[in-house]
């Protein structure tokens, strides 16, 4: 597989003449099928015109030929009409692989979202441009399926382009509703921080804010970044082309044509000026978009199907377009084969699209200007740090200004990014090298399977066999020497250009490419930073839609083979940027999975691939939460009645804890769950704020965003007030809101793993030191510091020092100044106390949500005459982590426990007679529907609903069993919902005791059916009858 010196020239050119774009989708919108007309229009023969949309050239994998879906993103190298080199990524659609579609956009600058003009936006068209804004791409429009509305709907040309302008407003408007939370959550920002200079966030705003038209739309078909298409029969176009081609015929000026062919602009025949509908003074006009676009395809599709390519008619309009189309294409019977050839070759789709990927795609230089406040924020260093290493960081504030011009000089630092490693069979890696040299793969310790780095190159040039630094997420250059183990320095082996499945060596590679690199298969476990100095920043974290749900122990059938599956795991790990493995406390291998389709493929991976042996696989381990009653109103009621304080005592006597347990807002508790790991790096003092889920209204802000999310956690108690304000009166408001503002000026910490939904309170009533007597003994509460409120910024760091020595050991009490000193040593041990009761609850030892735990521990005067005073206090601390635990989980069943558990957003599609069907699946699994609408033209309906996870498994295989095949449904996680139920529910009322009797004829409890469920599977206790009627008669007779 040699390589010419001019083949890799582009990989060492100008990157001015790079363009990166990756194609984003719902899925079956048709992606892989554009991707396989622009490879084989300007794949340089890659795949044959003939086989383009049929073969799925990106869709390599037996798996994804198996189930017509893309499963993995891929690259391929094309070369435009103008010479341009065109990095394309195929991506998938389907919400499974959505770690997939980060790969892919964190190595692109603009993004190809495809919409079926049928279906229009969908679930993951949303998720498609967020992801897409959040990685700064210029997002470009495709309308795909555009002959569905001819041949399927039987839509007039005027009828389909109020669809197609229906769907361009709704894309449009996702966007807008982007743009407006980052620009706000900016704003926002400013206000509360006023110090911070403006230019330190200028660059944090989005592209489009900098712009005098910032208030158009993104999307517009006559700036050119959208095209109408048809990908299945090869043809495509934007109003330019039409609006060139009746300038030849009617001699006017195609610019002025142009501006009437989009929106409520129509042609006046007497003057031949394009004017708005009052000028008009024809009886129906038509938008001009429908006169000299869509009429002339509609026309085109009802000649060419009605009468053939032999028609006289359709050989005149063959030659007034002046196309080329062989004899025996036009003589073909197959009246639709006619048609794709004679479309193809009117308005090529590969054409089209290549042309909007030029024009509207920015190149490295200029798209990196822009996305470096994403992929490199400015980090905040201590003036203290600065000292001791100015030199670094200057040469690190370097090399990030390299980025950001996309330097491709020779003394520029080389900067990758690695957004995913993948296998490929050794037997597919090609065997001779640019110059035809031999190349040596067996210095790969997987002898079947080598791991590629899917990267990009961001500064400098990248040599085959250079020296390189891989940096961690974690790496932190100013700390040096303690962060050894997030660095490490690699020799790489080979460098290829990725051509779909196959793969080219190239000796070099300069800023603004993507490549695919051999060699960092041990030294990478998912995503990495590569640069030849240790200076370097590393590049944020991507973010991904979703969060790995779905989970399964996994053993192989015979024992003997646990050390292959061990291995196996351990590779497949490394080859899925989004599978999850661990070993529970039980010593299972649990792999966790996004959905059935992803574990399905992680399975078939295993058994096939890494482990080459046969599995037995659990029942999937479904998560629940833990959390107690009340929501909405019944929350402001329990603050006017709180429940009474659970007490615990160590067993030495020497402390005693109070807890006291109050339900978050749900909002709240929303807030917190979706900024975990901000909160983490807020807590610890770091400012890398991008690792997590999708977040849009955090993901553009590089300033003060411990600002913004301090307002959203204010603004999410005033969303809870507006929600339940019709049924309490505003005072009872008033003060529910002053109660939760000062409870988010105490918080003391989050748990579980200190970033988690439930919060630990001091008592509020009392201050540290205050005095208690017990038994004789003189005693003081131990008081708390607000740590994360004071991280947050709810109040100034001087005043919670000032409330520390207030509160600590120097109050004056008549307490010896040991105590005191004991006291505030005993402060991280209720903080654990605390983290392990919120990790496993007292139900099923599920992680609790939602929870404020109000904490009052006293600690007593120690009267023994013990003299080993370490020892002693090894074992007091001990106890009081056990007390405090053993107190926060009483209060949570003293206080009407209910389980929690996750909730899928579920979209389906349904034609008219399988809508009974559908609903009776959804019945049986207890969905809770919450819209139904018809799409507008057809028979569909689209329903979406709300589907517990716990009852997902096996949904979509019941689906389209029970409907033929004709129903498909999406499932995306939305979001965690109590059960109502009481799992310890008992008549104990009179009204209960009148309708349950004494008990016996209630129906199943779900709450407890679930509960058992999971205690039975973690080895706990479990309550239940052995035997259920022990007074009834049985027999053995098998006819009973």
């Amino acid at each position: 597989m040699a390589a010419t010196e001019g083949a890799d020239e582009p990989a060492a050119g100008d990157p001015r003449r790079v363009r990166n774009t990756c194609i984003l989708a719902h899925v079956d919108h048709g992606k892989t099928t554009l991707a396989d007309h622009l490879v084989a229009s300007c794949g340089d023969g890659l795949l044959h015109p003939k086989l383009a949309g049929r073969l799925r050239f990106m869709d390599y994998l037996d798996e994804e030929q198996r189930r017509a879906i893309t499963m993995k993103s891929a690259a391929v190298a094309l070369r435009s009409r103008a010479g341009h080199r065109v990095s394309l990524i195929d991506s998938p659609g389907h919400i499974d692989f959505c770690s997939e579609v980060s790969s892919a956009a964190r190595l692109s600058d603009s993004a190809l979202i495809l919409v079926d003009a049928v279906e229009g936006v969908h679930i993951q068209t949303h998720a498609a441009l967020r992801q897409a804004f959040i990685e700064r791409l210029r997002p470009c429009l495709v309308l795909n399926k555009i002959d569905r509305l001819i041949t399927e709907l039987s839509l007039t040309p005027a009828e389909a382009y109020v669809r197609l302008h229906r769907i361009v407003s709704d894309v449009n408007s996702i966007y807008s509703a982007l743009r407006s939370h980052s620009y706000f959550s900016l704003l926002s920002a400013l206000e509360d921080s006023p110090s911070t200079s403006s230019s330190s966030l200028a660059e944090d705003l989005p592209e489009d804010f900098e712009d005098d038209d910032d208030n158009e739309d993104a999307f517009q078909p006559l700036k050119g970044n959208v095209v109408f298409a048809c990908a299945l029969d090869g043809w495509g176009f934007r109003p330019q082309q039409f609006a060139n081609l009746y300038a030849r015929k009617t001699r006017v000026n195609p610019s002025a044509f142009l501006k009437g062919l989009w929106g409520p602009r129509y042609l006046d025949k007497k003057t031949g000026k394009v004017v708005g509908k009052k000028a008009i003074k024809s009886a129906d006009p038509q938008p001009m978009f429908v006169e000299f676009v869509l009429s002339a395809l509609w026309k085109m599709y009802e000649l060419v199907l009605k009468d053939g390519g032999e028609s006289q008619v359709v050989k005149k309009l063959i030659e007034n377009f002046d196309l080329k189309i062989p004899e025996r294409e036009l003589k073909n019977r197959d009246t639709k084969a006619v048609l794709q050839s004679v479309m193809s070759r009117w308005l090529p789709l590969a054409d089209a699209v290549m042309d909007m990927v030029v024009e509207c795609t920015p190149d490295p230089v200029a798209a990196q200007g822009v996305r470096v406040a994403r992929l490199m924020p400015k980090r905040e260093v201590t003036p203290e740090d600065a000292a001791g290493c100015s030199e670094v960081v200057e040469e690190a504030e370097r090399v990030r200004r390299c980025v950001e011009a996309c330097d491709v000089s020779a003394d520029a630092p080389v900067v990758v990014y690695v957004s995913k490693m993948f296998a490929v069979p050794s037997k597919m890696l090609p065997l001779k090298g640019v110059d035809g040299e031999l190349l040596n793969h067996h210095s790969s310790s997987e002898s079947e399977e080598c791991f590629m780095a899917f990267a990009r190159v961001f500064s400098g040039v990248l040599h085959a066999g250079q020296k390189v630094f891989v940096l961690s997420p974690l790496y932190d250059l100013v700390k040096g020497d303690t962060v050894q183990k997030h660095v490490q320095e690699v020799e790489l082996q080979y460098l290829y250009e990725m051509l779909g499945q196959g793969l080219k060596p190239v000796a070099s590679v300069a800023a603004g490419n993507v490549v695919a690199i051999q060699g960092l298969g041990q030294h990478i476990l998912k995503s990495a930073t590569l640069s030849s100095t240790k200076n370097c920043w590393p590049f944020s974290s991507m973010m991904f839609q979703a969060s790995p749900m779905l989970k399964v122990a996994i053993e192989p059938s015979n024992p003997a083979d646990l050390g292959a599956l061990v291995k196996g795991l351990r590779l497949l790990n490394r080859a899925d940027p989004f599978v999850e493995y661990t070993v529970s406390q039980r010593g299972e291998h649990v792999l966790a999975a996004a959905g059935e389709i992803h574990l399905e493929r992680c399975i078939k991976d295993l058994e096939e691939r890494f482990s080459k042996v046969k599995l037995v696989v659990s029942d999937p381990l479904v998560s629940f939460k833990e959390t107690v009653e009340g929501e909405g109103a019944s929350l402001v009621e329990s603050l006017k009645n709180p429940q009474e304080f659970v007490e615990r005592t160590t067993p030495n006597g020497r402390c005693t804890v109070r807890v006291q347990v109050l339900r978050l807002p749900n909002a709240l508790t929303k807030v917190l769950e979706e900024s975990e790991q901000l909160l983490g790096q807020i807590i610890d003092g770091k400012t890398a704020k991008r690792d997590g889920v999708l977040d849009p209204r955090l993901s553009q802000e590089d300033g003060d965003s411990a600002a913004t999310l301090r307002q959203r956690m204010i603004d999410a108690i005033d969303s809870e007030l507006d929600t339940i304000s019709k049924q309490v009166d505003k005072e009872k408001l008033d003060r529910y809101r002053k109660t939760w503002l000062g409870h988010l000026e105490r918080i003391w910490s989050l748990g579980p793993w200190q970033v988690g939904p439930n919060v630990l309170l001091p008592d509020s009533k009392l201050s540290g030191g205050t005095m208690t007597v017990q038994d004789g003994r003189q005693g003081i509460l131990v008081s708390g510091r607000a740590h994360v409120s004071e991280k947050l910024g709810f109040v100034r760091e001087c005043e919670a020092k000032d409330n520390d020595l207030d509160n600590g050991h120097g109050y004056a009490t008549d307490a010896p100044e040991s105590l005191h000193i004991e006291s505030t040593a005993l402060r991280n041990s209720i903080v654990s106390g605390f983290q392990i009761a919120t990790n496993a609850g007292p139900l099923c030892d599920e992680p609790m949500w939602g929870l404020a735990f109000i904490v009052e521990p006293y600690i007593f005067a120690d009267g023994s005459d013990a003299t080993n005073h370490s020892d002693q206090y090894n074992v007091f601390s001990g106890q009081v982590i056990t007390a405090v635990k053993e107190a926060c989980r009483a209060a949570v069943l003293q206080n009407k426990p209910r389980l929690v558990e996750a909730m899928y957003f579920c979209e389906l599609i349904t034609p008219t007679e399988q809508l009974g069907a559908t609903y009776a699946v959804l019945g049986k699994r207890r969905a809770r529907v919450l819209k139904e609408e018809m799409q507008e033209g057809t028979s569909l309906f689209t329903v979406h609903a709300y589907l517990p996870v716990a009852e997902s498994i096996g949904f979509s295989n019941q689906l389209r069993s029970l409907t033929a095949g004709a129903v498909s449904a999406l499932l995306v996680l939305s979001h965690w919902e109590a059960i109502p139920e009481d799992p310890f529910f008992v008549p104990k009322t009179q009204d209960e005791l009148e309708e349950f009797g004494d008990g016996s004829s209630i129906g199943p409890n779900l709450a407890k059916k679930l509960m058992n469920s999971v205690r039975r599977r973690k080895g706990l206790h479990v309550e239940e009858k052995v035997v259920e009627h022990g007074t009834k008669q049985r027999t053995l007779a098998k006819k009973v």
